[in-house]
């Protein structure tokens, strides 16, 4: 009977639900952690369900996912770097290097520092990618989302418009200050005169002059936030002057980042010019990279509400392929399509044994070297697949090299070819790549 009661009562408890009052906050690992966090971009999230209704989304960066793994670990100090696909429902544009599956690369650090100091790092890091690829003269803009709301604020701007009235000045970038104007008028509702003292900000942009500039504006510099913006942005250009890199970097008011979680500096990065030839029409990828500060984002995550300052940047893989890809077309330059330093050939029959010892000695020698899996290639095939692979160095086997204790090197460009004494081979290569070589 005992039993039979407390069947029903569990029962009847079923029924009533669970008891919201005891609930506590559980954080998943896939649910709900997108939400809120893009702005408008937020439209671009891929969403879907599992197959028990529960609300999904394929990931849209690599930042808030970050952000909730600190949270779920109990970090409160890392630095770390991460590549991985992200997805947008976005229009693709090819040409453009815009795609709805992509990879990003991304670099952040988390803790509590003092200001500027991992800011000015990330920049450096940023610059010092970009300068290495080789893709063109780039400009790194930077801003301060303080030093926005608080132009808002002095403006006119109603708190709960700052972030959609930021998403409209972000398209700075890409159409005239009048388009900005009529969608934040038109479409947002916004008084025209509030858009035009806006207008008298947004449009500035310059060094560390203009901050000192704004620094004695009589509205901003009331402004707390702005104030606290504009004093970091000066402290940071001291630092991008010590680490080299002033030179490019622009203090550029247009800049916005539509992304919610952003804080305090922000950044992104343009190419000044493309590597097309003249007469080709330019390609426009818009920033190939971007970042800035969130030091809110962690706590969103957190149970306790326990806030973990982060600062980072991202890297646009593709559009940066889509650089490269174009420079090389232009130029007539095949694509290299693997990192081999030198193809192990033959230039008779029945030498496999022969080319497979080669190979050996040179792999543990730490050289990149293959060779085609044939018994008796012909020596044009070989030399043709180094072209087609961009292969620079043939090492090449015969009857006779054998019997001298020669190897034949060819360089697969100038089709030069010289005897080297086999022992010294492998230090002859290493010249020629540019790679170490061994101090005995």
């Amino acid at each position: 009977m005992i039993e039979e009661e407390v069947a029903k009562l569990l029962k009847l408890k079923a029924q009533l639900g669970p008891d919201e009052s005891k609930q506590k906050f559980v954080l998943k690992t896939p649910k709900e952690t997108l939400m809120g966090k893009y702005g408008e971009d937020s439209k671009l999230i891929y969403d879907l369900k599992d197959q028990g209704g529960e609300l999904l989304s394929l990931r849209y960066d690599l930042t808030v996912p970050f952000a909730r793994y600190l949270a779920m670990n109990k970090l409160t100090n890392i630095k770390r770097y991460h590549i991985a696909k992200v997805y947008r429902r976005d229009n693709p544009a090819m040409t453009r290097g815009r795609y709805r599956e992509f990879y990003q690369c991304d670099f952040d650090i988390a803790g509590n520092f003092d200001p500027m100091i991992p800011d000015a790092e990330c920049l450096k890091i940023m610059c010092e990618i970009l300068s290495s690829l080789q893709i063109g003269d780039f400009l790194v803009k930077v801003n301060d989302r303080r030093i926005l709301d608080g132009m808002f604020a002095i403006c006119g701007v109603s708190d709960s418009k700052f972030r959609t009235i930021c998403s409209s000045v972000d398209k700075l970038d890409k159409v005239s200050w009048e388009e900005v104007k009529n969608e934040m008028v038109g479409e947002k509702g916004l008084a025209p005169e509030v858009a035009d003292r806006i207008g008298d900000y947004v449009q500035q942009h310059g060094g560390v002059s203009l901050v000192e500039q704004l620094l004695q504006d009589p509205k901003l510099s009331q402004n707390k936030q702005a104030l606290e913006g504009l004093g970091d942005l000066k402290l940071l250009f001291e630092y991008l002057t010590l680490f080299g890199i002033d030179d490019k970097i622009s203090f550029d008011l247009s800049l916005a980042r539509g992304l919610d979680y952003y804080t305090g500096v922000i950044y992104e990065a343009v190419l000044l010019q493309t590597p097309a030839q003249a007469g080709e029409e330019p390609l426009g990828v818009g920033s190939v990279a971007a970042g800035g500060r969130y030091d809110g984002l962690v706590g969103m995550f957190d149970p306790k509400g326990r806030k973990v300052p982060c600062v980072g940047l991202s890297i646009g893989v593709e559009r940066i392929f889509s650089i490269v890809e174009q420079r090389l077309e232009a130029l007539e330059e095949k694509i290299r399509t693997t990192e081999t330093q030198v193809l192990v050939a033959s230039a008779q029959k029945k030498l496999l044994e022969e080319r497979l010892k080669l190979v050996s000695e040179l792999w543990d020698a730490g050289i990149k070297a293959e060779l085609l899996y044939k018994k008796n290639p012909k020596l044009l095939n070989q030399l043709q697949y180094c072209e087609e692979a961009g292969i620079p160095l043939v090492a090449i086997i015969g009857e006779q090299e054998l019997k001298d204790g020669v190897i034949k090197l060819r360089s697969v460009t100038s089709r030069e070819e010289v005897d080297v004494r086999r022992e010294d081979l492998v230090e002859e290569i290493k010249r020629r790549t540019g790679q170490p070589l061994c101090i005995c």
